[in-house]
């Protein structure tokens, strides 16, 4: 299951309505202790004009995005009688945690903690972050989110909306908020539930198995998903959010339409399996026999192909990815010194940091070019994914002189981070090499998608020249993708569907790896359909007034079917 993929897609965040509306409701003192232990009341600020009370998390993405934000909203508004406060009624939050929490993110506002959800069920809160700013007489007079910039699935590059602090504005100045309520985006608050633990269906026995094959491999210390499902203890909490985003279908991420095609790395759980964690949770969750806790998966703290003969990092020095903010690809340019030709059979693409590295693709810049030849990407990392290893005499080729291009998505988790990523590679000799893994594509480049358009089309074909077996296939736009479909056509009249993704996420750059590799005749035409949201209703849109065209950059477009083939005979021996 994943920072934002705004940042990752934010896998652990949803948005509440239907919620009865606090504008107008008075909110009663309180005293919370903070992250300290030491107690603090709301009647302690009350020379204050105005408290804006923001309930965070300490693993939720928006909560770690929003902290610094909100120490900036505070310094900004200190000297105007502004006062923020947070509170943190996660139960799966210790006092420990939270210390490190406010810590870490350099909090400059005091930071409570609410045993048992009591202040949460009182004021109605349901997410992190969620704000109630109340005016001096402790009145509620703005709920929701802090601004628009993240959402569920995508982030503003530019012109968020500054809703919070519209309000204080407003509060301020003696003047009627135009938009006293927004719809609060985040994680569920972990509440302490009622329901007594009860049932055969347990997480030693039923859960674990679940988790360790689906989940763990990224909800793990270290990686990239914002909090880990490696035992029971880590998952109490989260069980909400988890409910949603499976029923959603965010997590696992798998976008592949189940009525075409067969994936050797399809991610998505069974019903069988989303009925048990439903079971699982309506039933107050029971840890079980510990006996029957399976062995934890065992993942490789070092390479996982063999030891590589060359490790090359993407750059001199570490990229300092920013607290919070939206990156767009950051590209890095490195020469490997390959004087002779090389036979690739391995590689594997390691971030540096992998709290905000959500993925990695190495190209091939050819000798004598400028620019990166789209259909060599030699190496790719992204959470969950498997490096490159061909057997069989299979390898790939790069010529002597080539430049390698680094292509970086970061995705900001609220703590400012240097990360130095690199690639390593094993070779063998050309002698050993029977065929060549080729990078295919079926790419416009001319399109033109009109402003204000929600489904705009463009096609693209590859027409196989030489027979050869196609191994895998990965779609990839930009923010304004929508959909993508790979249709086959054979010499012989045949037609088929290859791969449907008819919600196409740009935070996911997923390969579809066929479970069995299909053979393509020579004249087969492989034809690719996109379908770009140039609408102001796409969230994730950086500007639905202009039109757009292709360009590396994310508000840009791009319209590419990646392929790997590898030829029924290429013996090169």
């Amino acid at each position: 299951m994943t920072t934002l993929a705004l940042l990752c897609s934010l896998p652990c965040l949803a948005s509440d309505s239907g919620h009865l509306s606090p504008i107008g409701e008075r909110v009663d003192s309180f005293t919370l202790d903070n992250c300290y232990g030491k107690p603090v009341s709301l009647d302690d600020f009350s020379e204050s004009n105005a408290i804006a009370i923001v309930f965070l998390g300490t693993e939720c993405p928006l909560a770690k995005l929003y902290g610094p934000r909100l120490t900036q909203i505070q310094q900004q508004y200190s000297d105007r009688g502004i006062q923020i406060v947070g509170i943190n009624s996660n139960k799966q939050d210790s006092l420990t945690e939270l210390a490190a929490y406010v810590h870490r993110h350099e909090f400059g506002f005091p930071m409570l903690k609410d045993p048992g959800n009591r202040i949460a069920d009182t004021m109605g809160a349901q997410r992190t972050p969620e704000v109630f700013l109340l005016d001096q007489d402790r009145v509620v007079r703005y709920h929701g989110r802090i601004d628009d910039q993240y959402g569920v699935g995508y982030s503003k590059e530019r012109d968020a909306k500054p809703e919070l602090t519209l309000a204080i504005d407003a509060l301020l100045g003696g003047k009627a908020i135009d938009k006293p309520e927004t719809e609060a985006v985040g994680c569920h608050i972990g509440r302490v539930k009622e329901v007594p633990p009860t049932g055969s269906v347990t997480f030693t026995k039923d859960i674990a198995p679940i988790f360790n094959t689906k989940c763990v491999n990224c909800h793990r210390d270290g990686e990239i998903a914002p909090f880990t499902l490696t035992s029971y203890d880590d998952v109490l909490g989260w069980e909400d959010t988890i409910l949603e985003v499976i029923a959603e279908n965010r997590m696992p991420p798998w976008y592949a339409d189940p009525d075409h095609g067969t994936f050797a790395n399809d991610a998505r759980l069974t019903s069988h399996q989303r009925e048990l964690i439903s079971t699982w949770v309506d039933n107050g969750m029971p840890e079980g026999d510990p006996k029957d806790l399976p062995e934890p998966p065992k993942f490789v703290d070092g390479w996982q192909i063999d030891q590589p003969d060359q490790v090359v990092r993407m750059r001199d020095k570490p990229f300092s990815v920013p607290a919070e903010g939206v990156l767009d690809y950051q590209r890095f340019v490195i020469d490997p010194q390959w004087s002779e030709d090389k036979y690739i059979v391995a590689s594997e693409a390691r971030p540096d940091k992998r709290g905000v590295v959500h993925h990695i693709l190495v190209y091939v810049i050819p000798p004598g070019q400028q620019r990166r030849d789209l259909r060599q990407a030699i190496a790719g990392y992204a959470p969950g994914s498997p490096p490159l290893e061909l057997t069989d005499g299979i390898a790939v080729e790069v010529k002597a002189g080539s430049k390698l291009l680094f292509e970086m998505h970061y995705t900001p988790n609220g703590t400012t981070t240097e990360d130095l990523s690199y690639v390593g590679f094993r070779f063998t000799n050309k002698q050993n090499v029977r065929k060549r893994l080729q990078g295919r594509l079926a790419i416009d480049q001319r399109f033109e998608i009109p402003a204000g358009v929600a489904n705009h089309t463009v096609k693209a074909t590859y027409v196989v020249r030489q027979e050869e077996n196609l191994i895998s296939m990965s779609p990839h736009m930009h923010l304004r993708g929508k959909s993508f479909r790979y249709d086959i056509r054979f010499p012989d009249g045949r037609k088929d569907t290859l791969l449907n993704v008819p919600n196409y996420d740009f935070n996911w750059q997923l390969k579809y790896i066929l479970d069995e590799p299909m053979r393509l005749p020579k004249g087969t035409r492989v034809e690719c359909t996109a379908v770009f949201d140039n609408s102001k209703y796409n969230l994730a849109n950086p500007d639905p007034s202009k039109p757009v065209r292709w360009g590396d950059q994310s508000f840009e477009e791009m319209m590419i079917g990646f392929m790997d083939t590898v030829p029924v005979e290429d013996d090169l021996r």
